[in-house]
């Protein structure tokens, strides 16, 4: 089951001349209902400034349209954040240019109702309303000074301030809410009590809304009046990844041996298991495509959890549209719960090096050159991979470098709501993941710079760490102990990746790609060696030491002055 909503809507000039509010929604249906949502969205205009109805229609047509040509990768929050920030740039601009809409501005408050789950955002004094078996629940604050004489003066709007602060709120959906989008010319006059009282009497959202609307005209409202309401009918009962994910509730196929076949394709060998996974490499009957096929393991056919993590991967992975990744291919036959990938000759990094391969330093440049572009690309999609090691890295036979495996990668907000637990391969996890935080962007950029320094020394910075091991770190060895051929440069930029500590790691894969493709040219200063006292104990060791030292001192102080 999709969700459905019900909505309706209504806005008036009132007593005043122009309608400077503006309100709009957009309904969906299918796979972008699923995949992006509902969304509504109600602007007042700046009455004060001119050009006000402009800042608010464009606003909320603007935020209509651009929310859903943002990556279904990206966090509710974020997509929302992004386009409110380029209509806010937009909104300055044209106010420094035509001399007639300076000071264009305009308040707004938009809900996405997706999957189980809302999302408000809200700049300025309109307001989102949750009535919720019974209860009436303000979910903004009025961006307004807190003064009797300037309680219409607003603190925050669109177009108001080159940085725009956004308030954001999420929580789950159920069936029965009802969500009410109001400018001030309706919460003002009518009040809260009558508020839910026109939302409790009217079930059908576009009455309520007129309702709302006349209501705070009749009471003597001076202002242009807009509401939207929406009505939740049904939610989905399956998570995100189930209602997204194609062929989800398909059986696994038996496990295949070369000379079977599976919907059309032909099984030629078994490339990799795992304990949860088959990889298969398969060729088309219809056109001989080579093709990865991959599934679950046979005894896995109960098991809900891995069977919603391969529909994750799968939906996942299709919007990875990079050439840094295998692609997904189609599979308009299908039967059985797998998903196809293109298939490209060539060997891993592991593979190479377990073969004895040796990688000169301009080679492994090269590669993890390779690595950061197609890293970036997936960072860009809110996407941390988190498993990036030699055993992920295919070198093809046509020279192009592909990561491999998205099956642990995270998409916060997206299709995961939150990071539990640290997969990965210890000895490419980055120090914090062992103390319990989420995987980042940080940690995927310190597997990199483990990768590199291992395809050059054949060892690990901190040494090799073995499963359920916890280890203690403390500065990272110089890849210099082992290739004294290693120019600085490139020892400075793996040892600002392989830091302890995050802060000081590269913040972005592209400032990594840049850090190695300037290479010698802007070198980076070699990080200054931890004290030996930092290295071995922690932080917290110390301060409780000194807190420790001090109530001793005190004490003895206290017996001192007591003789």
């Amino acid at each position: 089951m999709s969700l459905q909503v019900s909505t309706g809507y209504c806005s008036l000039a009132g007593s005043r001349e122009e309608n400077q509010d503006f309100c709009g929604m957009a309904t969906p249906a299918g796979a972008e209902l699923d995949a992006k949502g509902v969304i509504a969205a109600v602007a007042d205009g700046v009455s004060g400034g001119r050009g006000g109805r402009e800042a608010a229609e464009y606003s909320v047509r603007g935020l209509l349209a651009d929310y859903y040509a943002t990556p279904d990768t990206w966090a509710i929050p974020h997509a929302l954040d992004r386009v409110l920030n380029a209509n806010n740039r937009w909104l300055i601009s044209q106010a420094s240019t035509h001399r007639q809409l300076d000071g264009m501005a305009t308040t707004l408050t938009a809900l996405v109702l997706r999957g189980r789950r809302y999302t408000v955002a809200h700049v300025g004094d309109s307001r989102a309303y949750l009535l919720r078996d019974g209860r009436l629940t303000r979910l903004t604050t009025d961006h307004v000074w807190d003064r009797p004489d300037m309680r219409h003066v607003l603190k925050r709007a669109i177009g108001l301030d080159p940085h725009l602060a956004v308030d954001y709120s999420e929580d789950r959906l159920r069936a029965g809410d009802v969500f009410a989008l109001a400018s001030d010319g309706v919460w003002e006059p009518i009040g809260e009590h009558s508020l839910k009282e026109l939302l409790q009497r009217h079930a059908d959202p576009a009455a309520a809304a007129a309702a709302l609307v006349e209501e705070a005209l009749a009471r003597g409202g001076q202002d242009n009046a807009s509401a939207v309401v929406l009505r939740v009918d049904a939610v989905p009962e399956a998570d995100r990844v189930a209602t997204l994910a194609e062929g989800r509730t398909l059986p696994l196929p038996p496990r295949l041996k070369p000379g079977h076949a599976i919907d059309g394709f032909d099984v030629l060998e078994l490339l990799h298991e795992s304990r949860a996974t088959l990889l298969y490499k398969v060729r088309s009957r219809g056109d001989a495509t080579l093709a990865v096929l991959k599934t679950l393991q046979p005894s896995l056919s109960a098991d809900g959890e891995q069977r919603a993590a391969l529909a994750g991967e799968e939906w996942l992975a299709r919007r990875v549209l990079s050439h840094y990744f295998p692609q997904v291919l189609p599979a308009p036959e299908r039967n059985y719960l797998y998903y196809l990938m293109s298939y490209h000759e060539g060997a891993t990094l592991q593979q190479r090096l377990d073969a004895g391969a040796h990688f000169a330093v301009p080679d492994a440049v090269r590669i993890g050159i390779r690595i950061l572009k197609g890293l970036g690309a997936l960072h860009r999609l809110n996407v941390v991979h988190r498993d990036v090691k030699p055993a992920n890295l295919h070198l093809g036979a046509d020279d192009k470098l592909r990561i491999l495996d998205l099956g642990v990668a995270l998409n916060p907000g997206a299709i995961h709501e939150t990071s539990e637990g640290a997969p990965g391969t210890p000895s490419y996890m980055a120090p914090e993941l062992f103390e319990g935080a989420s995987a980042s962007v940080a940690s995927d950029l310190y597997a990199t710079g483990v990768t590199m320094y291992h395809m050059l020394t054949r060892k690990y910075p901190y040494g090799e760490i073995e499963p359920f091991q916890h280890p203690r770190f403390g500065d990272p060895l110089p890849p210099t102990r082992y290739r004294p051929d290693v120019p600085q440069w490139l020892e400075a930029a793996l040892l600002k990746a392989l830091a302890r500590d995050p802060v000081p790691r590269f913040e972005t894969a592209e400032e990594m790609l840049l850090a190695l493709e300037r290479g010698e040219r802007l070198p980076l200063a070699l990080p200054r060696r931890s004290p030996l006292a930092a290295r071995y104990f922690p932080l917290a060791l110390w301060r409780s030491l000194a807190v420790a030292l001090l109530v001793l001192n005190l004490l003895l102080l206290y017996l001192l002055v007591a003789r």
